[in-house]
């Protein structure tokens, strides 16, 4: 159902996979994703069931109409609704998880235990092109974190063997994110999103973490819109233990 993490401080980061719901094709079966048509009945009830295989308190998770941008947004308690047009999330308030939907973008998710802050992120590649993950650990600064105490977790994305682009799109991107640039595995121009966006979190200090090598167009066991287009959304969580 989900991998779990755990850093000093009470940092928690957890990624699900596509099992242990009750959704139904395509949507089958854990899937977190309120926007791409499944019934919202079944939708709400497998956050539930996450958040409490994960300890956690569903009314507790923010949630973000996502919109592949640069928006960040400080989060000081609960919301009944996801946070509007925002791409990454940030609080300083424990007990709070953050959350981020993903079938092929990186989830990204970040903290400072020593500081008491979090951040999720989603960047697909408009979102690392316009800077989504420097901007989220910039909001972090303003809390009080220090880019060298920040642990990142990255969690299944596609490759950049399977993501094939437009060599202009490829150029466009690679010339903001230098390490993006890659080649499909028939020769053709890629974008590999994950380790653009490491490159992106050492340029600002932040180095310690764990990258999953899982391609979700390539797993079965993860969503994948460019494999599938009708599909659902997996999710990561971050949250710093209360106690």
């Amino acid at each position: 159902m989900f991998t779990r993490r755990a850093a000093a401080g009470g940092a928690r980061f957890a990624f699900t996979d596509r099992w242990g719901g009750t959704g139904a094709a395509p949507y089958d079966e854990l899937n977190l994703g309120d926007h791409v048509g499944d019934d919202p009945r079944v939708v709400a009830g497998n956050r539930a069931r996450t958040a409490e295989a994960l300890g956690l308190s569903a009314e507790r998770v923010v949630w973000m109409n996502q919109v592949h941008g640069d928006t960040v947004t400080v989060a000081t308690g609960p919301s009944a609704a996801p946070l509007p047009a925002t791409d990454a999330v940030v609080t300083a308030t424990r007990g709070l998880a953050l959350a981020v939907l993903v079938a092929d973008c990186t989830p990204v998710l970040l903290a400072d235990p020593q500081a008491g802050v979090i951040a999720a992120a989603h960047a697909g590649r408009p979102g690392l092109a316009a800077g989504v993950v420097p901007a989220a650990i910039e909001a972090m600064r303003a809390l009080g974190a220090q880019p060298t105490r920040i642990v990142a977790h990255t969690g299944p994305a596609v490759c950049g063997a399977c993501y094939e682009v437009p060599e202009a799109m490829c150029d466009e991107v690679s010339t903001l994110v230098p390490a993006a640039r890659a080649r499909t595995r028939e020769g053709t121009p890629g974008l590999d999103i994950p380790t653009g966006v490491w490159a992106q979190l050492a340029a600002q200090g932040v180095v310690s973490g764990e990258k999953s090598h899982i391609c979700t167009r390539e797993s079965a066991d993860h969503f994948s819109y460019r494999r599938d287009r009708a599909t659902g959304r997996f999710a990561g969580y971050v949250w710093l233990a209360e106690h």
